[in-house]
């Protein structure tokens, strides 16, 4: 998920690497003229009001069919090309997935893995399906709960993130073919096609795109088959010059032809496991040959008069999403404003016991017994917001896992409406910027160092700063807790109402969440709900971190006085969103500024 947070990462490589993409990104930002800026000191008078007016230029991009949102513009065009050829939203979402490997390398993938949120609309022949298919990597089988520490039972700094034994069994080319073949109207040849090309052929390096591939070129430089394709005869690529893969042509050109057993029999699984067993990793062929994606039932709740479709575990994000939406439920947060005193207090305190209970009980289904049903109870969600105390912040310390004792920045999102009314929201990732940073001789992908995201030792910190429990301890075959949250909103009718979602690791909740509040409860429109500054708790450690221009001079000094402690971080997320107006029928779409090399197109 998306490293943004600089003092989430452990060592001063990863610091130094999240520093450098916050600020790359931010340059980015005023170097492409595809951003939309924010003036943060308008920002700074006051919450509500004039945050408003400084996002009063800020539009959605409109369409009367059909719309696609991505962080990167030539995986947007892709995924419009395959909808105006008669493709449905999933058939565009598979040839994005596959696009975005190529044109976004630091976090689309064949790699790692993800989950896909999917509303199919009413037909005269069947009835509308809400469906939620998990392809997130699983760990190898020989993985251990120790894998990750030393004979004296402390974490070892680096082997969840930079070693082989960081890589978890990939889910993407799995996934993308399961949902082809299941919802798909396309053939997996002609779905590929824009991906192979853009991969063979190369495409135009734009500011926002060098921007991301500087944070790890030094790395680059140090492996000899990692720099053949992401440095220019060992120099760093410029904007404007042409970025060719023929090595990742060529593992796309094999998926192609013969499907997953490709990737995941063949010669790419033999090149993955080869590397593997010569870096002290533990893959193996059966790992590969064993893997299967899971279609399961999305997460549901309702919140005021819309449906929230949200991914299940082994994510935790629809559960917490879900729980705080409960919370938050009853107050007027309209009536207190954007970024008030008020509305923040109760979502950071929202916050602050979902993630408790997140960090406590939730893991992957196959292992662990998910208690959604007690966590989303309305008399347990009333408890919790009994609990808060209206005039002061409760400290973390005081925070424990809310049913009890519990025993025994890199990503990427895309969010598609087709004319039809079918919705898709993808989020799928290989962990860190660009992965582990590796790539298996003979390949051209990154690999993931997705173990990371397990629970390294109950009690340590990983690379988030989230503090996790045995539930997400690390076990073979199984697959590590995420925060992903592809989720779809639905109207009344059952018709898509609003596809959101972004990057960000722990942040991607709290990313996704407040896209939708700013929607339901604030009036915004859909590129200010993704464009407004953001703020996040996730219990531990015990602050608040906001962009900037969220808090205004005032309502900062109210909320620390009664006990708030706050850290602001330059960026995190992308938040790339799709909304059906429900008046009109049109398609608004929104590139978050956070991501400029991104687009929002429609026809």
């Amino acid at each position: 998920m998306h490293r943004l947070i600089c003092h989430l990462i452990p060592g001063a490589r990863r610091a130094g690497l999240i520093v450098s993409l916050a600020a790359g990104l931010v340059a980015a930002a005023a170097a492409d003229e595809s951003s939309t800026q924010i003036d943060s000191r308008a920002l700074d008078a006051t919450a509500s009001g004039t945050t408003r007016a400084a996002l009063a230029d800020d539009v959605p991009v409109v369409a009367d069919h059909a719309m696609v949102a991505t962080a990167q513009h030539l995986a947007t065009q892709v995924g419009v090309g395959i909808l105006k050829d008669g493709g449905n939203a999933v058939d565009a979402a598979v040839a994005v997935g596959y696009a975005l490997a190529v044109v976004h390398p630091c976090c689309g993938n064949i790699g790692g893995g993800g989950f896909m949120t999917v509303h199919m609309a009413a037909t005269d022949d069947a009835p509308a399906r809400d469906l939620f298919l998990d392809f997130r990597e699983k760990a190898p089988a020989a993985a251990s709960p120790t894998l990750f520490q030393n004979d004296e039972g402390e974490v070892v700094d680096g082997l969840s993130t930079d070693s082989y034994l960081a890589v978890g069994v990939p889910g993407t080319v799995m996934g993308l073919e399961e949902a082809r073949r299941r919802l798909g109207t396309m053939s997996r040849k002609r779905l590929m096609r824009p991906a192979i090309h853009l991969a063979e052929n190369g495409y135009t390096l734009r500011p926002g795109d060098i921007n991301i591939l500087s944070t790890r070129s030094d790395e680059f430089a140090d492996q000899p088959n990692v720099a053949d394709i992401f440095l220019n005869d060992g120099k760093p690529y410029k904007a404007g010059q042409t970025l060719k893969q023929p090595k990742l042509a060529a593992d796309l050109k094999a998926i192609s032809k013969k499907g997953t057993d490709a990737f995941y029999k063949g010669r790419i699984a033999d090149a993955l496991v080869a590397a593997s067993q010569a870096h002290d990793g533990i893959l193996t062929k059966a790992d590969l040959a064993h893997y299967t994606a899971e279609w399961r039932e999305p997460v549901r709740c309702r919140y005021h008069d819309k449906t929230v479709l949200s991914a299940p575990p082994p994510s935790s994000g629809g559960v917490a999403i879900c729980e705080i939406l409960g919370i938050l439920e009853p107050l007027p947060l309209a009536d207190w404003g954007y970024a008030s005193a008020k509305s923040s207090h109760y979502l950071i305190e929202a916050e602050r016991r979902a993630f408790a209970d997140r960090n406590t009980y939730l893991g992957d289904p196959d292992f662990v017994d998910n208690p959604v049903g007690d966590l989303l109870a309305p008399k347990h969600l009333a408890a919790l917001r009994q609990s808060i105390d209206a005039k002061a912040a409760t400290p973390s310390s005081e925070i424990e896992a809310s049913l009890g004792p519990r025993e025994g920045t890199h990503t990427t999102h895309y969010s598609i409406v087709d004319s039809a009314g079918n919705a898709v929201g993808v989020t799928y990732t290989i962990n860190y910027l660009f992965g582990n940073g590796k790539i298996a001789k003979g390949t051209g992908f990154f690999l993931n160092n997705e173990m990371n995201d397990f629970t390294a030792k109950p009690g340590v910190p990983n690379a988030f700063g989230l503090v996790q429990g045995k539930a997400n301890q690390v076990e073979g075959g199984k697959r590590p807790l995420s925060s992903m949250s592809p989720s779809l909103l639905l109207d009344d009718d059952g018709k898509a109402f609003m596809v959101t979602g972004s990057p960000g690791g722990s942040t991607i909740i709290s990313t996704t969440l407040e896209s939708m509040l700013n929607v339901l409860d604030f009036d915004m429109n859909l590129q200010q709900a993704v464009n407004a500054p953001r703020i996040h708790n996730q219990w531990l450690p015990d602050v608040t971190r906001v962009e900037p221009g969220y808090l205004t001079e005032d309502t900062r000094s109210t909320l620390e006085k009664m006990g708030h402690t706050f850290e602001q971080v330059d960026s995190w997320g992308a938040d790339e969103a799709v909304l059906v107006d429900p008046a009109t029928g049109k398609r608004h779409g929104a590139n978050d500024r956070r991501r400029p090399a991104g687009l929002a197109e429609g026809f």
